[in-house]
């Protein structure tokens, strides 16, 4: 039998040193810099594992560094809440499901913050969808996980700079296990 953390643990550590998009940062550090701002703000440890986990979906499907770039929406974060489902709870996976919707959400709701996002970002959100509609925004905010994730969402577009040190992935393993389903 597998263990599912240490899986997740080699990916981070050897599959997510790829570019993330047109940043300045490898999808490790981006995944490292969400999870800690997470931590940092004192947010429950399922968050943080979210946000650890939330581009999962880029290392676990088989289209290649930048699909969006090509104009495909890898649909990413179906992808990794599919893999995470077996061995997380919805306080996981359903944040790291909904990311991508947030930042839909986000472009709907908030004046200045499609200016905010990343010119990948931009890209994507084009490829997921563009700004939601009046009436997908009252079917997210119904969501019981929204707040989750928009929360999680600004941190995906904070963690971006280059040369941030954060702790390694060892350091969130413990809060991975513990969040593990029995």
């Amino acid at each position: 039998m597998t263990d599912i953390a240490s899986d997740i643990q080699r990916l981070l550590e050897h599959k997510a040193n790829g570019a993330y998009g047109l940043s300045g940062v490898n999808q490790q550090q981006h995944a490292l810099q969400a999870a800690w701002l997470a931590e940092r703000e004192g947010h429950p440890e399922a968050l943080v594992v979210a946000a650890l986990l939330h581009d999962i979906g880029h290392m676990v499907h088989h289209l290649g560094e930048n699909p969006a770039e090509r104009g495909i929406d890898d649909r990413h974060e179906e992808v990794g809440q599919a893999f995470l489902a077996a061995h997380f709870g919805p306080e996981v996976t359903e944040p790291v499901r909904l990311h991508v919707a947030a930042k839909r959400y986000l472009c709907a709701k908030e004046a200045d913050y499609f200016a905010k996002l990343a010119p990948d970002s931009v890209r994507s959100l084009e490829l997921q969808g563009g700004p939601m509609s009046a009436e997908e925004v009252a079917a997210f905010e119904a969501l019981p996980q929204c707040a989750e994730a928009v929360q999680l969402r600004r941190y995906d577009e904070q963690a971006k700079v280059k040369g941030l040190e954060t702790p390694p992935v060892a350091h969130f393993m413990p809060a991975v296990r513990r969040c593990l389903r029995g």
